[in-house]
């Protein structure tokens, strides 16, 4: 009975539902985080009776046929890049992304990773590094004597050095956009990487063509709504029942009909 196997896609379908919707809760205080959405397609259908040809010699076209879906599968899971909600701090190298772009992470072998998340810190040479220890590119040296550490919208960043009493330029933050955003292979620790979907990297200096601009002080919350998470678990948890009893029907329809053949 092909209710049994039609049942079963929906119950895998919604199982990996759950467990996007369980991430995404699990991330609600994740800086620079972006809630994920499975999406699905149907499967291929079983046609009984063609539509738009004569079934039979001499007479008429059929104008609807019968096809018979065999199922769901899941297509993708999709990363929502919408701006999250702005959260003040105290520390001086919180940095918050206000529209599009992406900071740039030199990793240790040498290539560049991609992050919404702004909190930074120093090493002990002074670079500017996640807190994983990730050098932020271009790398740029704060001295051990430098106070009132400024960052501008546009990424320039300054600082007054031992006992001067103008600021000195230490230099300028890029960051960079993809034509498709959702594109970009997650890598865990808020860190993304380029991929053909992604397309190459523009960079640029912020809030110049089309890019966001640089808010020190402040960190970028997760934009995952907790009330859209809990109704979107009840309905896959709705979805997932609902599938599991067309499984039960089946196999008591199965049973009368064994029952009848005896």
């Amino acid at each position: 009975m092909r209710a049994l196997a039609i049942a079963a896609t929906g119950m895998n379908a919604q199982q990996t539902n759950l467990e996007v919707i369980a991430n995404n809760i699990a991330n609600i205080n994740t800086t620079g985080y972006k809630r994920s959405r499975a999406e699905f397609s149907d499967l291929l259908y079983q046609t009984e009776r063609a539509k738009g040809i004569a079934n039979r010699p001499n007479q008429a076209v059929v104008p609807e046929g019968a096809n018979i879906g065999l199922g769901v599968q899941t297509t993708a899971v999709r990363n929502i890049q919408i701006q999250g909600q702005l959260s003040q701090t105290q520390n001086d190298l919180d940095i918050a992304l206000v529209g599009r772009g992406w900071f740039q992470i030199q990793m240790p072998d040498g290539t560049t990773a991609y992050t919404r998340a702004g909190s930074f810190n120093k090493s002990d040479t002074g670079q500017i590094v996640t807190p994983d220890g990730n050098v932020l590119a271009p790398g740029i040296t704060i001295p051990n004597n430098a106070t009132n550490l400024a960052i501008s919208q546009s990424g320039q960043i300054t600082a007054t050095i031992g006992t001067a009493t103008t600021p000195t330029t230490l230099g300028q933050l890029q960051i960079a956009n993809f034509v498709n955003e959702a594109g970009l292979q997650p890598m865990g620790s808020n860190l993304f990487t380029q991929t053909p979907a992604s397309g190459t990297p523009v960079v640029s200096d912020p809030n110049q063509n089309g890019f966001g601009y640089m808010k020190q002080y402040y960190l970028e919350s997760s934009n995952v709504d907790p009330v859209k998470e809990i109704t979107d678990l009840i309905t896959a948890q709705r979805a997932y029942e609902m599938n599991s009893k067309v499984i039960t029907t089946a196999d008591d329809m199965a049973q009368i009909v064994s029952k009848n053949l005896k």
